[in-house]
């Protein structure tokens, strides 16, 4: 299937892996890409000797396209950006607006740019400054989200901008990719659904968790970090949604004291880092500093398999996942169900109407098969 998509980045299908921290590693990311779809690899967990190291596996597991997604708010993200252009990378990724500038840097060596964005200004202010196509994701997306649904989001977007538009947030089957090229994409983005494959590194207890939840076991909060979260719903998400303020602080420091360990980051540029995120937004400093849980907080569980201590990140399409396919069966699977669902479209629509007479004080009326 041939969109433009497919065109800009080179893959073979309209179907884009998510650049999941703790998650989209190597084998995901290169599993990914040999199944015909883009992968994206996670960097914002990673130090950047980590993601050099990591771009150099993935480009030994495959010689197809993938991408690395950045923070465009980390105080290295143009050190990030440098590897991106000195390894070759040929997509990247962004989980915030990144800059003019950074933009410009990228695609003057040849780099496809592709933001994540949850608001039609956004998309319209990073397609002014040059980005190559947009993820927009709707609130059923997992991470952190917003509260409109994609099936509105999606084509307020598509009707906004003229760059291609990948569409984030609900999708894990073929039904799903055919849907949102009706709205007008270019193709689809889903994290769930590969953390849910036997390529992810995701620890088995933690996918069992996963595979055992309802749609109603998938809840937004703003307890771990001051922002909408979408994440399983467990005992612990319980008790930070009780904890106090004095308690929760205490655990944030103590776990941003080890995310500064295992990142190789300094405490001065976690602050400014964490002062980029405060940056135009309605955050208090107890909610920036709260955000240092995050990352500890994923990596308990999608690294340590502790259920107990870790929160899951995840869409609301987790409720309706069931199995654990490799990411080349899950990308022929979803293919495979497009190709159905597009088939078996003619046989769903009513026959042509008569055409209206020709001097009756009518033009011919187009049918419906001819419009779509």
């Amino acid at each position: 299937m041939e969109t433009a998509l497919t065109r800009l980045v080179g893959v073979e299908h309209p179907i884009v892996q998510t650049g999941m921290g703790w998650v989209a590693g190597p084998r995901l990311v290169s599993a990914t890409a040999n199944a015909g779809a883009l992968g994206i690899l996670a960097s914002a967990t990673m130090s950047v000797d980590q993601l050099r190291r990591a771009v150099r596996e993935v480009m030994s597991r495959t010689d197809a396209p993938f991408g690395v997604n950045l923070r465009a708010d980390a105080g290295d993200a143009r050190e990030r950006v440098r590897i991106i252009i000195d390894e070759g990378v040929r997509v990247a990724s962004f989980a915030l607006a990144p800059s003019r500038e950074l933009i410009a840097e990228l695609r003057d060596a040849g780099v496809v740019v592709i933001p994540s964005i949850g608001a039609r200004r956004h998309a319209e202010k990073v397609a002014a400054w040059g980005a190559d196509a947009v993820i927009v994701q709707g609130g059923e997306g997992g991470g952190h989200t917003g509260d409109v649904a994609t099936t509105v989001l999606l084509p307020q977007v598509v009707d906004a901008v003229d760059i291609p538009v990948i569409a984030a947030g609900g999708f894990h089957d073929g039904r799903g990719l055919v849907a949102a090229l009706a709205y007008g994409a270019a193709g689809i983005a889903m994290g769930t659904r590969f953390l849910l494959t036997s390529d992810s590194t995701v620890p088995d207890a933690v996918k069992a968790t996963y595979l055992a939840a309802t749609v109603k076991d998938v809840t937004v909060t703003t307890a771990v970090d001051g922002l909408p979260h979408r994440m399983l719903r467990t005992e612990l998400v319980d008790s930070l949604e009780r904890a106090g303020r004095t308690r929760a602080l205490a655990q944030a420091v103590r776990r941003a004291a080890g995310f500064r360990k295992l990142s190789g980051l300094s405490w001065s540029r976690m602050l400014r880092d964490g002062l980029a995120m405060k940056h135009g937004k309605d955050l208090t400093w107890s909610q920036v500093l709260l955000a240092a849980n995050t990352p500890m907080l994923l990596r308990a569980s999608m690294v340590e398999g502790r259920t107990d201590l870790g929160v899951m990140a995840s869409g609301q399409v987790a409720g309706l996942i069931e199995d654990l396919p490799s990411c080349e069966e899950l990308v022929r699977r979803v293919m495979s169900d497009a190709a159905g669902v597009l088939a078996a479209l003619p046989g769903a629509l009513p026959p042509d109407p008569p055409p209206t007479p020709c001097g009756r004080g009518g033009t011919p009326s187009s049918s419906i098969a001819g419009r779509a």
